[in-house]
């Protein structure tokens, strides 16, 4: 699985946050063409990602790009534009079933060889916004091995519905709860809608705690000084890391002893919670490695 805690959304269209980009402190630069270009504003947009992406990757960062829906008629044509040998991946917005992502598939197929690219190496980000595309979610993550990611959208989900959206978010828990899910099954990443209150980081961090704990792995992120905080709380804390290991030298001494389970701290310890251990340290050191 793909360690992907924090994307950050980048205007296409403005080259001065595509220059605050280098910098910002994520696991993946989004360079969007989609909802926040207007529809003047989508040729520029798509021009400048083609600049952008190979100087954000100079300096070190991941970039996808989320390009406008099929059912705009842009897609192909901003694929044909954007791919090439530094781009990371896509996100696909408003996808409603499998064949969506199979179409994109085909395309990226079709042009990865023109462009340089090694075959089947751009990645898809597939988004969860409607209701068809939450009951498709597992199916769509598999339809192509380019899928490294579920995102789901709280805000286009609630108009796909026609309920209100909140602050409190009550109106998507099951949605946003069965995303992860889906992802899980399908062995890919999944990442939690942004958090549009920006200036509160204390509901930031009570809701990217809310949304690890619904299994998410990552969280997009609209403004930088969200990313702090999204990329914390998706990573394993100090402490968590110092009784992973405690769990793991008593589990070995344990089975040297040919016993299958253990108590630490009052807590039975049994295979399970050894493989929870393994998998967060794991994942640690992958985020050590990824050095950002």
């Amino acid at each position: 699985m793909e360690l992907i805690r924090s994307v950050i959304f980048v205007p296409g269209n403005r080259e001065n946050m595509l220059e605050r980009a280098k910098s910002f402190k994520a696991d993946v630069v989004m360079v969007d063409l989609e909802d926040s270009v207007p529809p003047g504003e989508k040729t520029v947009a798509r021009d400048l990602a083609k600049d952008w992406v190979p100087t954000l990757r100079r300096e070190g960062q991941r970039v996808m790009i989320r390009v406008n829906s099929l059912d705009t008629g842009l897609t192909r044509s901003e694929l044909e534009v954007v791919v090439s040998p530094d781009l990371y991946g896509i996100s696909v917005g408003k996808v409603e079933s499998t064949w969506n992502i199979r179409d994109v598939d085909r395309m990226l197929s079709a042009i990865e060889p023109a462009a340089g690219v090694e075959q089947g190496s751009i990645k898809i980000s597939a988004w969860v916004e409607t209701a068809s595309a939450l009951v498709d979610a597992r199916d769509i993550a598999i339809a192509s091995q380019r899928v490294i990611a579920l995102a789901f959208g709280a805000e286009d989900f609630t108009n796909d519905m026609g309920i209100e959206r909140s602050d409190t978010g009550e109106e998507i828990q099951v949605p946003r709860s069965l995303v992860p899910v889906a992802a899980r099954a399908a062995n890919v990443a999944s990442l939690d809608s942004p958090f549009v209150l920006f200036q509160d980081p204390d509901a930031l961090r009570a809701d990217a705690h809310r949304a690890r704990q619904m299994g998410y792995t990552g969280k997009h992120a609209i403004h930088p000084a969200q990313l702090d905080i999204i990329n914390e709380v998706f990573s394993p804390s100090p402490e968590e890391v110092a009784y992973a290991l405690k769990i793991m030298e008593a589990w070995d001494e344990a089975e040297a002893a040919g016993r299958g389970s253990l108590a630490i701290d009052g807590r039975m310890v049994d295979v399970p919670v050894m493989k929870r251990a393994q998998n967060l340290l794991a994942f640690a050191d992958a985020i050590e490695a990824r050095g950002r």
